[in-house]
This record gives structure tokens, sequence and C-alpha cells, in this order.
């Protein structure tokens, strides 16, 4: 009796269907872990709609504020696919893919609004299939990593004379190298996860970043003077491993891709709502803030656009510059 009872629960546990295994997606990016943080929010959003979307057959974990690593590190990470899903900005992605660095030319967008019409259309969407076939990781989409404005701890900019001598950090990308050089200033490429103590050890004058990473880094403790020239509307890309995306079921790609359009709704009015109210957020923070006037922000452009176009026209390629400035025009309203 003893035997047959075995071969019966035997015979039971076969006939039973196998439990979906679970997929792990680690999911990394820069900012801290806090509720007035965009990527952190988003992040949130993100795993609670994947996680319930997918009946937990995906398990996604956060590692915010670099965890996972440093840039490189990270596109490292998410080329080879010991990293599924991270969040990073332009100099972080231009690491292994240079033609992200033609978002870094100055001064292209009329509004957030029209910058998200760019980020939306077709020109993405060929970016990303470049993307993967270059580097075997995936575009799912673009979110807003801040209107870029310069700040210093020497003097008032208001005018580019202001900068000349300045030694600015930038990002690590020489597209930002080109943007800084044209106004006069000289520019020192450092890490973001070092750039507070660099600018507190006077290592280098100032820097240029958006509202969210000004608060991020407490920025505002070391610099003093804030400009709104608003030269470059930065980014941040949603990015997957393309193994790892191509493995998902239907259900979960779709889970996958809707989660990250829910995180990226989030993460674009969370950073513009910062972007317009720039000058009240840092005064109270105690910085001096100057908004040039449109001739001041006419002078910026007038330097800056046109040999930065040029060293992405021939460092990047012309082709790529062509299609930006095309989906620009075509979603102008």
């Amino acid at each position: 009796m003893k035997t047959k009872l075995l071969a019966l629960g035997a015979a039971l546990v076969l006939a039973m269907p196998l439990a979906h295994a679970e997929k792990v997606l680690k999911y990394a990016h820069f900012q801290p872990a806090k509720d007035d943080q965009p990527k952190h929010v988003a992040a949130l959003a993100f795993k609670e709609h994947v996680e319930k979307a997918t009946n937990g057959s995906i398990k996604v974990e956060i590692y915010p504020a670099g965890q996972f690593g440093k840039d490189q590190q990270t596109m490292e990470g998410l080329k080879l696919g010991t990293l599924e899903l991270a969040v990073a900005h332009d100099g972080a992605v231009a690491t292994i893919y240079k033609p992200i660095g033609v978002l870094g030319i100055p001064f292209l967008y009329e509004s957030h609004e029209h910058a998200w019409r760019v980020y939306d259309s077709r020109w993405k969407d060929e970016v990303s299939a470049d993307m993967v076939k270059k580097t075997g990781v995936r575009l799912l989409g673009l979110a807003d990593n801040g209107v870029r404005h310069f700040t210093n701890s020497l003097r008032p900019i208001q005018t580019p004379a202001d900068m000349k001598g300045m030694k600015m950090r930038i990002q690590p990308s020489p597209v930002f190298k080109a943007l800084v050089e044209s106004l006069g200033a000289s520019a020192s490429a450092i890490p973001w996860g070092e750039l507070p103590t660099a600018l507190q050890q006077k290592v280098v004058d100032g820097q240029e970043n958006g509202v969210t990473n000004i608060i991020a880094a407490s920025l505002y403790q070391s610099q003093k003077y804030a400009t709104l020239d608003g030269h470059v509307w930065s980014i941040h890309a949603y990015m997957m491993n393309e193994r790892f995306y191509r493995a998902l079921t239907d259900a979960e790609r779709k889970a996958v891709d809707e989660g990250t359009q829910k995180a990226i709704a989030i993460h674009r009015r969370m950073t513009s709502d910062q972007d317009k109210n720039a000058k009240q957020i840092l005064e109270k923070l105690g910085m001096q803030v100057y908004v040039p006037t449109a001739a001041q922000v006419g002078e910026f452009r007038r330097l800056a656009q046109p040999p930065v176009r040029q060293w992405a026209e021939t460092e990047i390629g012309k082709n790529f510059v062509d299609d930006l400035f095309k989906a620009i025009d075509a979603t102008r309203q």
C-alpha cells in the first residue's frame, strides 16, 4: 500500500505544471533613494507595475545612488548582462555609445514639451536600433536630467565673457568639453560621484547641471552663483540589456514597456517641475541666481552652438547630427 501511495504521489507531482521561474531584474540609477529624486520615484513605480503585471515572474531589485558602480561599470554591466536595466545620463551612455553625444549640442529646443516630442519620435526608435546593433543595449526611452545651467564659486556669470579663465567641471563627454571651451572656460572631466569633493576642494571653480542634480548632491553648499542660461536639455536614458529583453515572454515584455513609460512620465514631470521653478528653489538654498536676458542667451547660443555642432559632425557623424535637427524641426509647433 505504501509503495502504491508513493507512486501515486510521484505521478501527481509530475502531472502538476512547473512554477514559472522568477527572473531577477537589477535596476541601477545614480540618484539618492529619496522621495524628491525623480529617478528613484520613477524606479519605485516601475518596480510596482512590473511585479504586479507579471504576477511576480519578474522581481525588480533597485540599486540607487550608484550602488551598482560608477558610469563605466554600470554601462559595461548592461553590455555584459550582469545588469538588466539602468537609467543613466548622456555622459555615461557615451562611454559605450558615442552618438548619444549629439544631445549635448546646446540650445536645441523651445520647451520641455518640444524636447519630449523629439524623444518620443521615430528618431529615438532609430537611435535605439543602432544602439542595439553596436552595443547589445536597448534604448527603452528618454527622460529629463534637467535643463543644465552654470554654477560657480567665483562670480556671477551674466555673459560668456564672465566665464573666461574659469575651471568648469563637465561630465566625461567630449561634447561638453567643446561646449565649455567655446565659452572661454577650461573643462575638467570629473565623474559624478567625485564632483561634490572636487568643488569643495576647489579643484574646479564651477560646474553645469540641472536643479535636480544640484539638490541631489548638495552642490549649493560650495557653489554661490547660478546662471539660468539653459544651455543643454540633458537626458536620462532608460536602457536594458537586449538579451534579457528578448528572453522575456510577450506578457513580461509588455509589462516592462508599460512600466518604463510610467516611470518616464513621472521622471519627466518631477524634473520639469523643478526646472520651471529653478530660481525660487536655488535662492531658497542660499544661491545668488541670475536669469540672462533673451539677448544674453542669444550670445551664449551664437558662441556655443556652431562649434559644438561642427565638433559633433566631425567626431560623431554628420548623419547623426542632421537626423536630430530634422526631428527637432519636424516636432516644432
